[in-house]
């Protein structure tokens, strides 16, 4: 059975961006909580549908959602979702200074 896992390092993320909607509007908060479960569901079944990354890191995907990409790689038994990031960071600065991800 196929299904998707969050590294510590996307926990530390998707933590950040839910005390950001907390302090600002829960309800849209709550919204991309159900968006983020649905797209990481649609990774699992389709997990090549999102963008490569692979200049920045080999095996590397993406897909965007309200702003932010959910990065991920394909695993043997589903996707593990890598990092939850604002698409105006500098990507690539983010596997630079950790190769965690």
């Amino acid at each position: 059975m196929s299904n998707y896992i969050i590294s510590p390092l996307a926990s530390r993320d998707l933590d950040k961006i839910f005390d950001y909607f907390v302090s600002r509007n829960i309800e849209a908060g709550e919204r991309f909580v159900e968006e983020f479960e649905k797209k990481c569901r649609n990774l699992v079944e389709f997990p090549n549908m999102g963008r490569s990354y692979a200049e920045i890191k080999p095996s590397l995907r993406g897909i965007p959602i309200e702003g932010y990409i959910i990065l991920y790689r394909v695993i043997e038994n589903g996707v593990e979702i890598v990092r939850v990031v604002s698409g105006y960071r500098d990507l690539p600065s983010l596997f630079f200074e950790s190769d965690d991800g």
